[in-house]
């Protein structure tokens, strides 16, 4: 009876881990597109519209209103809510995966490794969809001022998708297979141990990611350079800004490391068993 309840705190912990990872995803997505239109209003032909709007505020003395600087305002202070609103989901979801992390104290090592790979599964899913990294380059322009030039801003996959469309295949598929494709394949693997652990497949799938762990730097290289393939200076001024999906990402690759620990030692004390 204990042990049933203890399983439906953690399933209940981890059904919070992906309802504010949604609201976080959800938020990142919004602040992306608040900051997408900031962005089209510091394009030349709109800047210079409104820079003739704000001498002509001046020059009539405040009796012309410039009512595109009060919309612009208003733009900027619900996309700096999205941002803060993204950031704040994405600490809870963080504190309800810690929360479930813990229970490694309390759960059996089967337990565990199953818990924790949903978890990971559930970190890498917003990882790979939410935006990790915002990027706009802007150049100064004589009477018009900070004009933007171009923005960016994309998630892991549409990264991938890119690249491909761009010709990049070589640095798309290393993105694809490291961040994409093993990782999916080691959380369903470390279910399958958690569930299955009398399998004779259990233990050589455990084998095979723990001399794969040897690589697992490379989730972390990739990210890294896709971080810089986005903020490549292109002659002008770039603004690179981190976005919550690198953190989901990043909790990933931590948790996975963990659960990967956690099924070899569940294997050995089978093994003694």
């Amino acid at each position: 009876m204990k042990k049933t309840v203890i399983y439906i705190v953690v399933s209940l912990m981890l059904a919070g881990v992906f309802f504010f990872g949604l609201r976080s995803y959800g938020a990142a997505k919004a602040y992306e597109r608040t900051t997408a239109s900031l962005v089209a209003k510091m394009l030349p032909k709109s800047l210079a519209e409104f820079q003739l709007r704000e001498w002509a505020h001046k020059l009539s003395l405040g009796l012309y209103k410039n009512k595109k600087r009060q919309k612009l305002e208003r733009l900027k202070r619900r996309s700096l809510a999205y941002k803060e609103k993204s950031i704040k989901m994405m600490q809870y979801s963080m504190f309800l995966m810690g929360g479930v992390l813990l229970c490694y104290f309390i759960l059996s090592l089967q337990a565990f490794t199953f818990f924790s790979a949903v978890g990971a599964g559930i970190m890498l899913l917003f990882g790979l969809y939410t935006p990790i990294l915002m990027v706009t380059i802007h150049k100064e322009v004589e009477y018009l001022g900070d004009v933007a030039l171009s923005f960016e801003s994309k998630g892991v996959l549409g990264s991938v998708e890119k690249l491909f469309a761009s010709g990049d295949s070589v640095v798309a598929g290393v993105i694809l297979l490291f961040s994409v494709v093993i990782p999916v394949l080691k959380i369903l693997s470390m279910m399958f141990v958690a569930v299955f652990i009398k399998s004779r497949f259990a233990h050589g799938i455990v084998v095979f990611f723990k001399h794969l762990g040897k690589w697992s730097m490379v989730d972390v290289f990739v990210v890294a350079t896709f971080l810089v393939y986005l903020t490549t200076n292109k002659g002008d001024v770039s603004r690179a800004e981190i976005e919550v999906g690198l953190y989901f990402f990043l909790a990933y690759v931590i948790i996975s490391m963990m659960v990967s620990l956690s099924a070899d030692r569940m294997l050995h004390k089978d093994k003694e068993v």
